[in-house]
């Protein structure tokens, strides 16, 4: 089969997994034989990989061929609320000769803590935070689909309601939205994928394109929905075809979710328990700091201020609540914000992670952020996890944040050192 062919099915989320890694070793024969190269030179990492078990262009094993084709050494995935492609993604890194790490991320509610009432790092909903799971066993993947389960299942009551919300703003125009018809059909929640708001506006992406094929008059109905688009309309007119509908989704995202969005409540674990299930899984749990942002890099989050008024408080939640990490990217913050996190991380002993949050085909792989010396730590901080989670798989009691290990091991940096040459950092 040709180079074609096999990517092709790479890229199908309507073939099982296990077609996927078959055309996945096809591709390793060509790469092997030397017939296809990668772009970069292998030194880059990425920890925070989406796949269409979340939102994503990609399933767990393109995620995989991409990733070492752009130049990647290592690769993480990172879905919300869902596991569902882990097995897959490991899969496909031993066909590739890639090692990865593994993870997830849901949002958690933060009653009780100095956090309360603020905006932190949602932009959609104050008292709510984003938090970040990796490092997860291997043996505790099924657990973890359990507790995850559950949070789809409540999240999904909550996606229809915001579905018939839409509706009733774009029902005028001739526009329905349904939540059965149109969303649940592009997502993996079929295989224990989840369904975000990503899902309900890339299905309203493709109804507005049905609806406005000339792409002037779909500007001018997105305007209605948003606001005035600026340069962005010429983008939206220009774009490549395959990236014209995530081109849409990005502007829908950043402006018309507070018109439908419903406060999640039911599906949030207490942030307490978000670090007692990483604890019991073997797992690393990371608070995702985001910081106040201006134009953003994934172009769906408008101008506006998150954590940096409040950053004491947010450490010392982050030590009372147990934290073992935080994680960042360079890419999204400036060197300021950027040193002042690592400062308080060092401060409080927590584990630095980053990875570049790709859910879209206009982004990169790589983050060239990463390349400054400044952050040469965060490329030794994936190959500790890559240690952690090949030890926490042999044995909980191994893993970089055990009692076993803390106990050995009490300072941070020589638990990274150690685990990061577990992980193969020469």
């Amino acid at each position: 089969m040709d180079i074609c062919n096999l990517l092709q099915i790479i890229d199908k989320t309507d073939v099982t997994a296990d077609e996927r890694l078959e055309a996945l070793k096809g591709i390793k024969e060509l790469i092997d034989k030397g017939e296809i190269t990668r772009d970069g030179d292998g030194s880059w990492v990425n920890n925070h990989i989406h796949t269409c078990y979340s939102f994503s262009p990609y399933t767990p094993t393109s995620a995989i061929f991409y990733a070492w084709k752009a130049g990647l050494g290592t690769a993480g995935i990172m879905d919300h609320d869902s596991v569902g492609g882990i097995k897959e993604f490991i899969k496909a890194g031993e066909i590739m000769g890639m090692p990865v790490t593994c993870g997830f991320e849901c949002r958690v509610n933060v009653a009780g803590t100095a956090l309360e009432g603020r905006r932190i790092n949602n932009p959609d909903q104050n008292s709510c935070a984003y938090l970040a799971m990796h490092g997860i066993p291997h043996q505790s993947v099924d657990a973890a689909a359990e507790v995850l389960e559950g949070i789809r299942a409540k999240r999904n009551e909550r996606n229809r309601k915001m579905c018939e919300k839409i509706t009733e703003l774009v029902s005028p125009y001739g526009i329905k939205l349904d939540f059965d018809r149109d969303v649940y059909p592009i997502s993996m929640a079929h295989e224990g994928g989840s369904i975000t708001e990503r899902h309900i506006l890339f299905a309203l992406t493709k109804k507005i394109t049905a609806r406005y094929p000339d792409r002037e008059e779909a500007c001018d109905f997105i305007e209605k929905m948003t606001s005035p688009l600026g340069k962005t309309r010429e983008k939206l007119i220009t774009a490549p075809d395959n990236f014209y509908e995530y081109d849409i989704l990005g502007v829908l995202k950043g402006h018309m979710v507070v018109k439908f969005y419903i406060p999640a409540e039911d599906e949030l674990m207490h942030i307490s328990e978000f670090t007692a299930l990483a604890k019991k899984l073997g797992a690393i749990s990371a608070y995702a700091y985001l910081g106040d942002v201006g134009e953003s890099p994934t172009g769906d989050k408008k101008a506006q201020k998150f954590e940096d008024d409040y950053l004491d408080d947010l450490f010392d939640t982050l030590k009372e609540q147990s934290f073992s990490a935080v994680t960042y990217m360079p890419s999204r913050n400036t060197a300021e914000q950027l040193a002042e996190i690592m400062r308080r991380c060092d401060e409080k002993g927590l584990f630095q992670i980053s990875g570049e949050d790709i859910n879209s085909p206009r982004q990169s792989f790589i983050c060239k952020a990463l390349g400054d010396p400044k952050y040469a730590h965060l490329k030794v901080a994936t190959y500790a996890l890559i240690g952690h989670e090949n030890a926490a798989t042999e044995c909980i009691c191994k893993s970089m944040f055990s009692d076993a290990t803390a106990e050995k091991m009490p300072a941070i940096a020589d638990r990274v050192e150690y685990f990061a040459h577990l992980g193969g950092l020469n």
